[in-house]
Order: structure tokens, then sequence, then C-alpha cells
């Protein structure tokens, strides 16, 4: 135990633990290949997302509106605010005939730290149909306000998961 919290997992080849990501959160981008699908529908695919890492949390990657399908966002309701991005906003999706509520959020106007990733979109991949990282289907960060993408080649423990709402 350290600080109250499970042991860190000791990462294996390939491998990442979330507890050597910094505070403030790191943000590169990636040519790993990201894909969103809703209602069986693909609504995003690149290979130009931001990573954002943070102590303790499964990267969240952030997609550029521009590869992201046209006329599926619509703004949702609400907004949260992170001490080192800034005002999140949160956006819904529209798939045919369905609506989706808050699926994801984006920092329109970031601090200046993260600025490259202006009005990129993230994606809570526990509320669409699939979410997935070089085709490996992710799984969603426990705790319903986090939107980490949890793949193989993280290791936690996690915030989020019972037990870490003092973390």
């Amino acid at each position: 135990m350290f600080g109250g919290r499970r042991q860190r997992i000791q990462p294996g080849h390939g491998q990442e633990s979330v507890w050597d990501y910094p505070r403030p959160p790191s943000m590169e981008q990636t040519t790993r290949h990201v894909v969103v699908v809703l209602g069986g529908q693909v609504v995003a695919d690149t290979t130009r997302a931001w990573r954002v890492c943070e102590t303790s949390h499964p990267p969240v990657y952030y997609l550029p509106r521009g590869d992201i399908a046209d006329d599926v966002l619509v703004p949702g309701h609400g907004s949260s605010f992170c001490e080192f991005k800034g005002t999140a906003t949160y956006w819904s999706m529209m798939v045919g005939d369905r609506l989706e509520p808050e699926l994801g959020w984006s920092y329109e106007n970031p601090s200046r730290a993260y600025l490259a990733m202006a009005g990129a979109v993230a994606f809570y991949p526990g509320r669409v149909g699939e979410a997935t990282v070089d085709g490996e289907r992710v799984r969603p960060q426990a705790g319903g306000f986090y939107g980490g993408w949890i793949t193989d080649d993280v290791v936690g423990p996690f915030k989020g998961e019972p037990g870490t709402s003092g973390w």
C-alpha cells in the first residue's frame, strides 16, 4: 500500500503504470488508431488524437473535430472545471433519430498548456457503443465522472475503482 491506496501494479513489457504519469497531466499527439462507434456507425476515426495522461488515471484520447462525422455532435448540458485544462463543454450525439446525451467533452478555450487540443473531443468509452485503440476494445474507467481509456498496455490501480474516492 502507498498513501492508503492498493499496491501499484508493476508494468510488464510494453506496459505503462498510471502511477508514473505526471500531475499536471501530460499531453502528446499520437498516431495510434482511435475509433469510436455509436449505434453501429463509426462516428470518429483518427490517427491524430491527443493523448492526455494524469497520475492515477488511464489515458484520455481527444479527437480532432475534423475526424468526427459531420453533424453528429450536439451541444450537451452543463459543464465542469479542470484545474489544469479549464472549463469543459459537454457534447451529445445524434445518430439517425437517436440522441445520446453527454457522451463526450472538450475544452473550447483551454489553458495555455493545452491550447493545441482546443476543440478536440474526448468520449466516455462506457457511454458509446465501442471505442478502440489500434483495434483493441477499450475498457472504461470506473466511476461515472471519469473518461479514461483502459487498454492492455496500461496498469493501475485506477482512480474511480471502489475505495478510491479519497485519492
